[in-house]
This record gives structure tokens, C-alpha cells and sequence, in this order.
């Protein structure tokens, strides 16, 4: 059936209102539509938001189908409510040329349940030496625009700019994984009074917001954009503030879990909560949140990254860094900002849709809930309360930090372009 009918969904959060879907587009948003024709979805005040973009999503495929797969991964995004993800290029091989990037993107087409767009790689094998094919990429099929070489640092600052010369060009973006590598060797951890208690290796807010503040600087003298990924530390906060006071083209990104979680659960041991960058204090998760209720944070990325269970169920040290965030990012989000007052689910909506899509060039993604617009759709039932169990994730891997953790919210239908790929929490 090609007509749907949304009755009575809170428009990001608004007064209830009935949204009819025909075919790929919305074509009319009112109260009272008629529902002749047309399958009726029961929203019952749940609020409506359009399709969430994530910016930094790890799908693994190519090279480690054994933590994740570009189907496995979609379906994962589309449980969390996403109709459009970004896939990082530290794959193996590293998405590096024009022909890998292409292949994810066909991946993406092939299983449909959420748009996938390709991250190319901004150094050949991710190694900061040489740049990358930036041109071949762009130009491919997968018409690349993001370039990071997210998990590694592109720490040579002549690399940095000319990078930032080169996708100028096109209107490109580079995404940096802000760590200076010489101030994080052997961390293990956020240094700072836990890593000190705990004689684990500590890893310092500086070596994060020293590559923030050259890499602003860069791209204001080049007069190009940079992204920082996964923004971490009170320090990079004002960092980014200042930048923009200044005018500098940077956009900046928050993950869920550094919006929720401290250093203080790693006395825990469990690897589980072993992250790059790593989880940050208290006083550092509170100025994350007033940065992205204010602006200066543009946007929430997942920076979900699968392991297989052999690579975090061991000691801390011998752990993988990265946990899994696309089917609850969400609910964290719920939690952490709109209880608390700081955004509304307006803000949320361009938090997680708007910008994002803006940012990487998401054509048809982040778009308002109004008539004639793409019907990329989300329905989350806000009112709903449950203990996070992995067994039930649509993901290949189960390592999240939040286990066990009574988290608000869950996602009941996500709509790719008025098709259905999540019907009352269940795949289509």
C-alpha cells in the first residue's frame, strides 16, 4: 500500500496531527485527513521527528564482517530510528580509493534500510603520510563530500592544510579525530584523578583540544571546513566557541555516551567502557550538554563502533576502544537533554537530522515533517521505560555500556522514503 496515514503524532512535539505519506512524500500534514486508501498508523501522541542522519557510524564492511556488516549495521540504524548514516573509512581495506567507497555505497543501495553515505579517507591507509584519491572519490558514484581518517589523528599539520586546500574545491569537509598521538601513547583512559587511583595510563584533555585549536586555525587560514569528531573536554568546548565568535567554518559533534557518561565507571574495569576519545568527568559531560543546547555542539553522532565479543570480553588493557550506539543514541539523548530541559524535541530534531544532513550534504535527508518533503520519518514513543538488553539488538555486536541501564523512549517506525523499515519496534 502506498498511502500511509500517521494519525495523531506529536510533529516534533508539538500538538497532535495526522501526517499522510503517499508514496515517497508527505503529501499533507493537518488534523482530521482523511484515511480512505491509505494504511493507518496509530501514533496515539507519539512524537514524530524526521528520519535522524548520523554523522559518524563505523559498519566495518569491508575487512571485519565479524563485528559488523553494512546490512547488519542498517538494520541496527533503522531500529534507531536513522534513515541516513555516514560510514567511516577505517575499514580493510581502508576506504581509501574510489572503487571501496563505491562498493559500501552499492552495500548501502543494495539492503535498503537506510541510506548509506561513505566517509573517504583523508591519508592512504589511514597512515597521515600521503593524501588520499580526494578528487577520485568525490567524483565516484558515491559522490563522497566527508573526509576523515577517524580512529587516527591527522596529526602533520602540512597534511591538515592540504587536505583542507584540496576539498575546498568542492565544498568538502575534513572530520578530524582530534588526539595528538605523542601525549596519548599507552593511554588508557582520561587522566585526571581516577587514571591516577587506578595506576591506569591517563590520556589528557590537551591532547584533544591542542589539535582543535591548530586545526581552526588551519581552516581559518585556508578559508575551508573542518569538523571535530567526537568532541570530548570543557577545553574543546570553549575552543570551538571562540572559533566561531571569530567566524571560523568548524562544526563540532557530541556522542551519546560522552553526554551520559563518566570516568568514574571505569573503576568498574570493564572494558565495555573503553572509548576513543575516553570518558571524560562530570564537570566535562555538563559542559557538553550546555554547548550542544547552545549551539556551539552542532550536532549528536553515534561514533558506533561493533566489536566482536573477543575483543572486549578480556582485560582492560588488551580491549578494543569503541562501544556500540546506533539503537540507543536516542533514548541517551532523551535522557540527557530533553528531561533535563535543555533541548526540546524541535532542538533534538535539528540536532540529529537537520544539521547533520546539512553538514555532510544528505540530500533529502533532515528536511521538515511538512507537505511535499521526502518522507524520511521517525515515530518514538516517548513515554515508554525499559532496561537496555543487547540480546534484543539488530546490530552484529553487543558491546554497549548500557546493559542492564533503564534508559526512556524507544523508536516504533522508521520510514525510508515512505517505505516502512520499522514497523512497532519490529524490522520490516
Amino acid at each position: 500500500m502506498s498511502k500511509i496515514l500517521i494519525r495523531g503524532a506529536k510533529v516534533l512535539g508539538g500538538e497532535p496531527l495526522d501526517v499522510l505519506i503517499d508514496g515517497d512524500t508527505i503529501a499533507a500534514v493537518g488534523t482530521g485527513l482523511p484515511a480512505e486508501g491509505a494504511e493507518v498508523v496509530e501514533a496515539d501522541g507519539k512524537v514524530l521527528l524526521p528520519g535522524l542522519v548520523d554523522l559518524h557510524t563505523h559498519l566495518r564492511e569491508p575487512g571485519r564482517e565479524d563485528s559488523e556488516t553494512v546490512l547488519t549495521g542498517t538494520r541496527a540504524a533503522a531500529s534507531g530510528g536513522f534513515t541516513a548514516v555516514f560510514a567511516m573509512a577505517n575499514t580493510f581495506p581502508v576506504a581509501d580509493t574510489a572503487g571501496v567507497v563505491e562498493q559500501v555505497y552499492r552495500l548501502g543501495q543494495q539492503h535498503g534500510y537506510c541510506d548509506v553515505q561513505p566517509i573517504g579517507a583523508v591519508t592512504v591507509g589511514l597512515e597521515g603520510k600521503k593524501l588520499a584519491e580526494l578528487g577520485a572519490m568525490h567524483e565516484s558514484a558515491a559522490g563522497v563530500t566527508v573526509f576523515s581518517d577517524d580512529g587516527k589523528c591527522v596529526d602533520d599539520a602540512v597534511i591538515m592544510r592540504r587536505a583542507l586546500e584540496y576539498v575546498k574545491a568542492f565544498g568538502g569537509v575534513v572530520a578530524q579525530h582530534a588526539q595528538e598521538p605523542r601525549l596519548t601513547e599507552g593511554a588508557q583512559m582520561n587522566e585526571g584523578v581516577v587514571s591516577a587511583e587506578l595506576g591506569l595510563g591517563g590520556w589528557p584533555a590537551v591532547a584533544e583540544e591542542s589539535i582543535i585549536a591548530r586545526d581552526v586555525l588551519l581552516a581559518e587560514h585556508v578559508g575551508s571546513r573542518v569538523h571535530i569528531c567526537h568532541l570530548s573536554t570543557a577545553g574543546s568546548v570553549e575552543i570551538v566557541r571562540w572559533a566561531k565568535s571569530r567566524g571560523i567554518d568548524v562544526t563540532a559533534e557530541v556522542t551519546p555516551h560522552h553526554l551520559l557518561l563518566t570516568d568514574e565507571l571505569v573503576r568498574t574495569y570493564n572494558p565495555v567502557f573503553k572509548v576513543n576519545p575516553p570518558l571524560r568527568t562530570e564537570k566535562d559531560v555538563m559542559a557538553l550538554r550546555e554547548a550542544l543546547a547552545d549551539g556551539t555542539i552542532d550536532i549528536v553522532a553515534t561514533d558506533h563502533a561493533p566489536h566482536p565479543h573477543e575483543d572486549k570480553d578480556c582485560e582492560w588493557a588488551a580491549a578494543a576502544m569503541g562501544m556500540v550506539g546506533l539503537e540507543t543514541a536516542l533514548s541517551v539523548v532523551q535522557q540527557t537533554m530533553v528531561e533535563t530541559g535543555l533541548l526540546d524535541w524541535a532542538g533534538v530534531a535539528d540536532r540529529m537530522s537537520a544539521k547533520p544532513a546539512r553538514i555532510g550534504g544528505a540530500t533529502g535527508h533532515g528536511r521538515p515533517v511538512s507537505e511535499g518533503e521526502p518522507a524520511n520519518l521517525t515515530l518514538v514513543d516517548t513515554a515508554y521505560r525499559g532496561d537496555v538488553d543487547p540480546a534484543g539488538f539488530a546490530s552484529r555486536s553487543r558491546n554497549t555500556p548500557y546493559e542492564g541501564r533503564e534508559l526512556p523512549g524507544r523508536v516504533t517506525h522508521t520510514w525510508l522514503r515512505g517505505k516502512a523499515t520499522l514497523v512497532d519496534g519490529k524490522l520490516a
